[in-house]
């Protein structure tokens, strides 16, 4: 099997588009100058050919084992982790008060995606460390941050998400896990956690897992939930390991995909409770912890297009030394590989169109996130916040919707083949199918868009962002070139499509309050089809103004205007079809019902 190669080409590209201002200027982001910004990618781009990919599809044919509660991962997968931590990068962008590295997100968004796309399974373990660390860095104690951050930050401790029980899934008002006051610094938690990702593993020495429950007094509903952090063994006076807490592992999914990742049934207080420490105040654990959903939808964005990018090099390489009949017009006759056959073209260039537009509209979301933390002005900080809030259910539900699509192209260019496990096709599809599922299911991320990000405030952020991308298509429109004249104009057609879908939903929310979420899943995938292709007709810009120049590879930078020149002539016409599907009127509630409760 090829081992996975880093974009690097496409990943600088995708970074100098995402911001055009020198972060150097910004607040904490001193060092991060091009010339680390390179050495930490190309670093990366090592370790991820030569450290994980290698043992990506070890993971998938011997997962981790579970024996009396105790999770056994590989020796390669060890080691794999402890050459990680050695690294420092789990700490990239986290606090340097607390051992990290201070760099951008946007950086360690472009780091994630090669972990994600050598080796999904193992760049979960990270990625939640990383994000449960931001939650107790943003709303834990000062004595919780100096207790479990500096660990969390190395790598040498990992972090968990403990929200779902058996009958709460996506409505976390059903939570049932109790937690008692027990003294004055710790509460006792019962109950059960199903699916929790690296909720018991030997990677570690410890697992801070942080566990949405409720007090004896708390309201009904997610009004009533409160976060805890419950490490696997308390610290100790000296910050070590120590006495093991009352959470054990009952059991170990058998899943479709990602089987490298443990995904674990946690039971807290079979022998007289688990030891939690309240984060913040009690009874509001659900707000909290969106602080570490949040982050962790966006990072679903970056696995679907990470492995799909994966799986689009897999089918690009058989492709190419698949030979397989004769090419249509061909006027010798020969025996050609398949990649010069029309329909596999088709195929892989709209797999490379969808990649490189997710990844540029991802990274583009990270570099607000950085404006909304560090940026000098208080009004640019306020407007990267807004852009963030809009643009992670885009990124997480668009991204993980076409992910799929992407990584089931990638099999079809195998033929049979790709259904033969071995050929490791199969693999990135079974593995991208999750991504649309946890986090938050793509209809959740819909109805996040919708209720929250557009009729809360009447369409204002949505429309103040519109304004944003109607301002860029046109400064696309004047670029002296027809190539990138051509993709502005489809690129406006789809704004306006959203446009128009914007409007019938702020419409029919004033008459019927259910319509809107009826029509979330397609107004999502609108949005992400304009988003996207109002990224690549910045890119296709940017790629002949360097061409003009004379900066950068010619080869590399003539391919980035073709791209983005098929995804505006193929892809950006979906939006139409989104369009009129949002805007047309829906059946009636009776016959809803009808048809499907």
């Amino acid at each position: 099997m090829p081992e996975y190669i880093a974009p690097i080409d496409d990943l600088r590209f995708a970074l100098k588009l995402s911001n055009k201002e020198d972060l150097t200027t910004w607040p904490g982001f001193e060092d991060a100058s091009p010339d680390l910004i390179d050495a930490v990618l190309g670093e990366a781009a090592r370790f991820s050919k030569d450290v994980l990919s290698p043992i990506n599809y070890l993971g998938d044919q011997t997962p981790p084992a579970v024996n009396e509660g105790v999770v056994t991962t590989s020796p390669e997968w060890r080691a794999a982790y402890t050459q990680f931590i050695e690294g420092g990068w789990t700490g990239l962008a986290l606090d340097p008060s607390f051992g990290g590295q201070g760099l951008p997100q946007v950086l360690a968004c472009a780091v994630q995606e090669m972990w994600d796309a050598s080796n999904m399974a193992f760049g979960l373990c990270p990625m939640l460390s990383q994000t449960a660390a931001e939650a107790i860095l943003a709303k834990g104690s000062e004595e919780q941050k100096s207790r479990f951050l500096p660990k969390m930050v190395s790598g040498e401790w990992t972090g968990t998400m403990n929200l779902t029980e058996p009958q709460a899934g996506s409505d976390l008002s059903a939570v049932r896990t109790r937690a008692v006051p027990s003294s004055e610094d710790h509460y006792l938690l019962s109950g059960q956690k199903i699916y929790i990702t690296y909720g018991e593993h030997d990677l570690a020495e410890n697992i801070i897992h942080l566990v949405l429950a409720r007090t004896p007094d708390a309201p009904e509903g997610v009004k009533g939930i409160s976060l805890f952090i419950v490490p696997k063994f308390i610290p100790d006076s000296n910050g070590n390991p120590g006495q093991r807490n009352d959470v054990y592992c009952v059991s170990l999914e058998h899943k479709l995909g990602i089987h490298g990742s443990p995904t674990a049934v946690l039971s807290y207080g079979d022998n007289g409770g688990a030891v939690g420490y309240l984060v913040g105040e009690e009874n509001r654990g659900l707000e909290y912890m969106f602080i570490m959903m949040n982050r962790a939808r966006h990072a679903v964005g970056i696995e679907s297009y990470a492995v799909a990018e994966r799986a689009y090099q897999r089918s690009l390489s058989y492709a190419r030394d698949r030979v397989q009949g004769r090419v249509v017009g061909d006027a010798t006759g020969d025996r050609s590989p398949i990649a010069n056959h029309p329909d596999v073209q088709r195929m892989m260039l709209s797999m490379r169109s969808r990649i490189e537009a997710m990844r540029a509209l991802s990274l583009y979301t990270a570099s607000c996130a950085d404006r909304a933390s560090n940026h000098p002005d208080p009004k640019q900080r306020s407007l990267g916040q807004q852009r963030v809030d809009v643009l992670t259910p885009v990124v997480k539900g668009w991204s993980s919707e076409v992910g799929n699509e992407v990584t089931a192209l990638a099999l079809q260019v195998h033929g049979g083949m790709g259904f033969i496990e071995e050929t490791g096709a199969a693999q990135h599809y079974r593995d991208a199918r999750i991504t649309t599922i946890y986090e938050g299911t793509t209809g959740i991320q819909a109805a996040d868009l919708v209720g929250r990000k557009l009729i809360r405030d009447g369409g204002q952020m949505v429309s103040e962002m519109i304004s944003e991308i109607r301002n860029d298509i046109s400064l696309a429109s004047m670029q002296g070139d027809f190539v990138v004249q051509e993709i502005a104009v489809a690129v406006a057609e789809s704004v306006t499509d959203l446009e128009d879908a914007t409007q019938s939903i702020l419409e029919s929310a004033k008459d019927n309050p259910r319509s809107p979420f009826f029509d979330s899943f397609n107004y999502l995938m609108l949005w992400g089809v304009a988003a996207g292709g109002w990224q690549m007709a910045k890119a296709a810009r940017e790629a002949k103004n360097m061409l003009d120049a004379q900066e950068g590879s010619d080869t590399f930078l003539r391919s980035k205007m073709l791209s983005s020149l098929y995804y505006a002539r193929q892809i950006s016409p979906q939006s139409t079809a989104f369009s009129r599907a949002v805007c047309a009127p829906n059946l009636p509630r009776d016959d809803l019902d009808e048809l499907v409760a």
